[in-house]
């Protein structure tokens, strides 16, 4: 059987050209901030710059716009009128309802869940959720942070994790974590921020370029 593809996310991102030159390395994905107090916060009106231009050139690459408790209608009043991402990524304490009102009202673009994980009982409440949403991110518990804290999840929580729709690991994924986490842990998807910054929103590109290289070979 041919080994599955590990996909990889790049998120955080607050420029058109690094935009552009990690869409260049081969990622996946790449999501831009869309929550207020994030030190990766990036307008409506940028981020819909982004987008765009990653639409024309990397059609098949994921946008990811990541949210956190927003108000449905914010989340439609921040499309500035024909929405340019693909996916929303909830990164707050949405309950299964809000999932299902918010594919209601946005049939057509993917909805990704995150779940912080502090013990091993946060990934059993994940289940309920699976139905309603088209992938489960799990980001490691910060009591300062939803996300970007660059801490990593105990390793003992990710075991023989089985899910009905595709997973993305994230926090703290570093270039010396990769072989671990596609030997061992083998999630769908690498979600990657704070480990390949310079500071928060500017990436590196040669750690870029060098994490996605480790998972792509």
């Amino acid at each position: 059987m041919p080994k599955t593809k590990t996909l990889v996310k790049i998120c955080g991102i607050t420029s058109i050209d690094q935009a552009v030159q990690i869409a260049e390395l081969g990622t996946n994905a790449i999501g831009i901030i869309s929550v207020n107090e994030s030190p990766r916060y990036i307008s409506p009106e940028k981020k819909k710059e982004i987008f765009k231009t990653l639409k024309i050139l990397y059609p098949n690459i994921e946008r990811v716009s990541v949210v956190k408790n927003s108000p449905i209608e914010s989340i439609i009043k921040n499309f500035l009128g024909e929405p340019n991402e693909t996916i929303i990524q909830l990164h707050g304490d949405e309950d299964v309802d809000y999932c299902q009102q918010l594919r209601q009202k946005i049939p057509n673009i993917g909805i990704w869940k995150a779940f912080r994980i502090k013990n091993k009982k946060d990934i059993e409440k994940i289940k309920i959720y699976e139905k309603f949403v088209d992938a489960i991110l799990l980001d490691s518990w910060n009591k300062e942070t939803y996300g970007g804290s660059g801490k990593r999840i105990e390793k003992s929580y990710l075991e023989e994790l089985s899910f009905s729709k595709p997973w993305w690991l994230a926090g703290g994924v570093s270039k010396e974590w990769i072989y671990e986490i596609l030997k061992k842990i083998k999630p769908n998807g690498i979600d990657i921020s704070s480990s390949v910054e310079i500071s928060p929103g500017i990436k590196d590109l040669e750690k870029t370029k060098n994490i996605i290289r480790e998972i792509n070979k």
